[in-house]
């Protein structure tokens, strides 16, 4: 059986969009053998499988202040354990989730491991954040150079595909999106779990809460919309105390309620509760929630910032494409208070701009056939 080693920061229990992306590739491909490397945040076992993947959490417990300083660490450490590793399980060939994962690869290369590799791009800050900050300009040759060698690069966007391009990368890309469990998240009819309390319509959202995620334009849109129009936040994240000013500062702190985190396998439920589900991103590389939200049938607010494009459809602005959504500037609260009056008004049109929604989900997100592509299009490339 072919094997290919993994390098991601975090893993399960610790969850993103990508580490649901990596379980649900994995899980759907018993033909390869996966390892991961990723960090060891202190109360998880050192070594364990999950699913179809061997995990080897490496370095000493991170957490509290020592945390910026173990992800730092994590790239030198990650590259001795992989070479450690390839002496006992000889891999075929690697995956950087993410282009910061990059860093460990080309450290290997100098070690003398020189196998070939699946890069995929993930990425939902935007490139100016990631690759123009000071502190990453003097190691972007090294990115360069582990962009360049990547035997296969697979973009969850259009978006990022386009960053692979400007970082040197010459071959094709596979865009490849994040995909969703449409057999779990579009069970109608869940019975009231009481997750949501409370009358009113429901906004939801679930997000990090830092500032690309825009959960601030959120609440200021509270301010122009009826005292009845409440926002669940899910999400946990280092704007949390900040927001919660900001709902005091404009009086709508009792229609916002700040939920923390929440286990993805609740989010059916959540969703099923709830009238409307928003994010007006200001940058996102995808965005896996937009995703479940309308495998749910839910109707969705959000820009267009990004990767969202590639999915969001918005009757007005994409008159060629069957609408999936209602799409709003970035920093405009005025829009989405107009967004969420038009969705409460206009039920028929609801019902035909979810259908498409969900259709297109179904036809295009379902991580079956993400697994499929991801083994024929990006894994195939570094086995052959």
């Amino acid at each position: 059986m072919k094997r290919i080693l993994i390098f991601s920061l975090a893993y399960y229990p610790h969850v993103g969009g990508a580490e649901v992306a990596l379980k649900e590739i994995t899980d759907r491909i018993s033909d390869i053998e996966f390892h991961m490397l990723t960090l060891n945040f202190g109360a998880d076992a050192k070594e364990e499988k999950m699913g179809n993947v061997f995990v080897h959490r490496i370095g000493p417990p991170a957490g509290g202040g020592s945390l910026y300083l173990q992800k730092i660490l994590f790239i030198p450490r990650a590259a001795a354990a992989a070479a450690r590793l390839h002496r006992k399980y000889p891999f075929d060939g690697a995956w950087a989730m993410m282009s910061y994962m990059l860093f460990p690869i080309v450290l290997l290369r100098s070690l003398g491991v020189r196998i070939p590799y699946v890069l995929t791009l993930q990425e939902g800050d935007p490139w100016e954040y990631m690759f123009k900050r000071w502190f990453i300009l003097p190691f972007r040759p090294l990115l360069s150079v582990g962009f360049r060698n990547a035997s296969a690069v697979q973009a969850i966007s259009t978006y990022l595909a386009r960053w692979a391009k400007k970082m040197g990368y010459q071959g094709e890309i596979s865009i490849i999106p994040n995909g969703v469990d449409i057999a779990r998240f579009s069970h109608v009819g869940l019975p009231k779990s009481h997750m949501v309390d409370g009358d009113g319509v429901i906004l939801v959202t679930t997000s990090r809460l830092v500032h690309k995620n825009a959960i601030d334009v959120v609440i200021r849109a509270l301010k122009l919309l009826p005292d009845t129009v409440r926002f669940l936040i899910y999400g946990i994240g280092p704007d949390e105390m900040t927001l919660k000013i900001l709902a005091k500062k404009l009086g709508v702190e009792h229609r916002v309620t700040f939920n923390g985190y929440i286990e993805h396998s609740e989010l059916p439920q959540v969703l099923s509760e709830s009238d409307i589900f928003i994010r007006p991103s200001r940058s996102e590389g995808m965005g896996i929630s937009f995703i479940e939200a309308m495998a749910a049938g839910v109707p969705v607010i959000a820009t267009q910032e990004g990767g969202i494009a590639d999915f969001l459809f918005d009757a007005k602005r994409n008159p060629d494409k069957p609408a999936t959504g209602w799409a709003v500037d970035k920093d405009s609260p005025e829009q989405i208070a107009e967004a969420v009056k038009e969705i409460l008004g206009n039920p028929e049109q609801v019902a035909r701009v979810t259908a498409n929604a969900k259709k297109m989900v179904t036809e295009k997100y379902d991580w079956r056939i993400i697994a499929k592509n991801m083994r024929e299009k990006a894994f195939e490339r570094v086995l052959m």
